[in-house]
């Protein structure tokens, strides 16, 4: 089968390629696909190097799926012309509440790709609502989720590759005693934490926020109570967030404890002890959603706290839409 990535050059389209090199998918032909800015760049695949094509004269029919990795504005003006002769996943924000696009975390609801024919089009989640649903999706089926609340760490490679480069530029002007100037953030990065991702929306919340509680109920269930508080801190890479999760029914940590351990692609580790738990820093490359911190909450018995850890650029955007591929390729495609 042929594949080909539209914003094959940034750094959701990057690791999709890495991803793909991985991966048990059999790959005729990988078509690489980008701006008139990388017009004539070359991108080692499978110990070849691929030409970059540019999207204004791309010729959609020779892939039979598209991974989109180019942000909103490309999604909503190409994604509809490239379905009408490929398969396309995508990652960003542009379809993900359509009503008629199934938006899918394979670990949790798969099913959904069943309608994919409806408009050839599917979409990825945000990175932070992936690592959040894949965590909770096991305590929801045994124990029925009545309300979260998240707050999240946000890497700022969620950002793309000019935000992270600030970080690293705005630390070493810190650090020289030189005035810093923010062109990506609303507020210095460096050495600080932005309680802001994204446009504000009514009632005082952001889209993220806006995005993570409608996104977690499409994905797992409309009737979930949901609030989040999102911010971007000063970590190249991986997202974490702190849940709270107050269920319907009663739970033990036993319970709770031995159906995370078996939950897919989900990895707990977690003891009571100085370093007993993950970090950003220890997740980054790694395709697994860490959980640690697992506790009851003392104010409320039928809740419980976790702190969930993923590389929001694996997981959270290339790894899950590869994996959306390979499930398409195994149930859904003949």
């Amino acid at each position: 089968m042929n594949f080909a990535i539209v914003g094959a050059t940034g750094n959701v389209g990057r690791k999709t390629i890495e991803i793909l090199e991985k991966s048990k998918l059999k790959i005729n032909n990988l078509f690489l696909v980008a701006s008139k800015r990388s017009a004539g760049k070359k991108i080692s695949f499978k110990r070849k190097k691929i030409k970059i094509e540019i999207l204004e004269n791309y010729d959609f029919s020779k892939a039979s799926i598209t991974f989109f990795a180019a942000g909103s504005t490309i999604a909503k003006k190409w994604a509809p012309i490239a379905a009408k002769q490929t398969i396309v996943i995508d990652n960003s924000k542009q379809f993900r509440m359509d009503k008629n696009i199934s938006l899918v975390v394979p670990e949790v609801n798969a099913h959904a790709l069943k309608n994919f024919k409806k408009t050839n089009i599917i979409a990825n989640p945000n990175c932070s609502t992936v690592q959040l649903v894949v965590a909770v999706k096991p305590l929801h089926d045994k124990f029925k989720i009545k309300r979260i609340v998240v707050s999240t760490y946000q890497a700022v490679s969620g950002a793309g590759k000019a935000p992270t480069d600030e970080l690293f530029s705005q630390t070493k002007d810190f650090l020289n005693g030189k005035k810093i100037k923010s062109k990506n953030f609303t507020k210095q990065i460096a050495f600080n934490l932005i309680p802001h991702i994204d446009n504000f929306v009514k009632d005082g919340y952001t889209k993220e926020e806006w995005k993570m509680e409608n996104e977690t109920k499409k994905i797992l269930d409309p009737n979930i109570k949901m609030t989040a508080t999102c911010v971007r801190v000063p970590v190249r890479t991986s997202h974490s967030e702190s849940i709270n999760i107050e269920f319907k029914k009663s739970y033990s940590l036993q319970e709770v404890k031995a159906l995370l351990k078996k939950a897919p692609g989900c990895k707990v580790i977690d003891t009571k002890k100085n370093g007993g738990y993950m970090t950003p820093y220890e997740a980054e490359g790694s395709y697994l959603t860490y959980i640690s911190r697992i506790r009851k909450d003392n104010s409320n018995k039928k809740a419980l706290n976790l702190w969930v850890v993923s590389d929001n650029l694996l997981k959270g955007a290339a790894l899950n839409t590869v994996q959306i591929a390979e499930v398409l390729i195994k149930k859904y495609i003949k």
